[in-house]
């Protein structure tokens, strides 16, 4: 089997076309005709997971997160980037990310995320095509008081803490991305949401008019379903081949 094969499947649930311009989701090492043995999925391609992947026989990764994000003035041992793409070419192994792919792709990160909320009648936030797009919005099985959405949240997603505006009286209907989807709270509002629920929002998108929420739940946290998405999809297609999940996922952001 060839890195090929393995990406044909990622990227008919993923097409690579549909990824923002400041993207850079693909094969970002190896070839196409590179022989595959064995597949490692996680979030992030660090040295760490490069060394796993070494540790286990696989010789092609894939991440949600792109190992080279934007350009590489050098590749020195020195900075984590560079230290797994050295490791990387050391050990032969091809590297593939689906990053905003899996973001629109239906199915993907936010689709993950409606799901762990149990949302109903979900459909894409912000369409490009139908079906395909950044983030989504639903119903809740039955309207709940805003600091019982918070709960809900914390609760679903397993964390302790979540970042949010004053809660509102009611949440019904509830908008989700995965990441950064600061850019996506005005369509939230359009789409009659009354909670909308993201990573990495900044201070000023906390002032929000009377009836709507944001809550930020982390980027790592909205995000990392979809390493087990990947994974089935790979293991399902694959079902006689070494197909491994990650065992270092890590958040890098740590909370005291």
């Amino acid at each position: 089997m060839t890195v090929r094969d393995v990406t044909a499947v990622l990227e008919a649930f993923a097409p690579l076309q549909v990824q923002e311009k400041w993207d850079n989701s693909g094969l970002l090492i190896g070839s196409p005709q590179d022989a595959v043995h064995g597949v490692l999925v996680g979030l992030d391609c660090t040295p760490e997971l490069i060394d796993e992947a070494v540790a286990c026989g696989a010789d092609l990764v894939i991440t949600h997160h792109p190992l080279i994000f934007g350009g590489l003035s050098r590749i020195s041992p020195d900075d984590p980037v560079g230290l797994a793409v050295i490791k990387a070419l050391r050990a032969g192994i091809a590297v593939y990310a689906a990053h905003t792919t899996a973001d629109k792709a239906p199915g993907g990160v936010s689709w993950e995320m409606a799901r762990r909320l149990g949302l109903q009648d979900v459909e894409v936030l912000d369409p490009e095509a139908p079906g395909v797009g950044l983030g989504v919005v639903g119903n809740l099985p039955s309207p709940v008081s805003g600091e019982a959405a918070v709960r809900l949240v914390k609760e679903r997603f397993r964390v302790a803490v979540v970042r949010a505006s004053l809660p509102v009286a009611r949440v019904e209907r509830v908008a989700l991305c995965g990441g950064s989807g600061s850019s996506l709270i005005g369509r939230a509002r359009e789409a009659g949401a009354q909670a909308y629920v993201s990573g990495d929002i900044s201070y000023h998108h906390f002032f929000q008019p009377d009836g709507f929420m944001v809550m930020d739940i982390g980027h790592f946290e909205s995000e990392v379903d979809i390493v087990d998405n990947l994974f089935t999809l790979v293991r399902k297609n694959f079902p006689n081949f070494a197909v491994r999940r990650s065992s270092v996922l890590k958040n890098p952001v740590y909370y005291f």
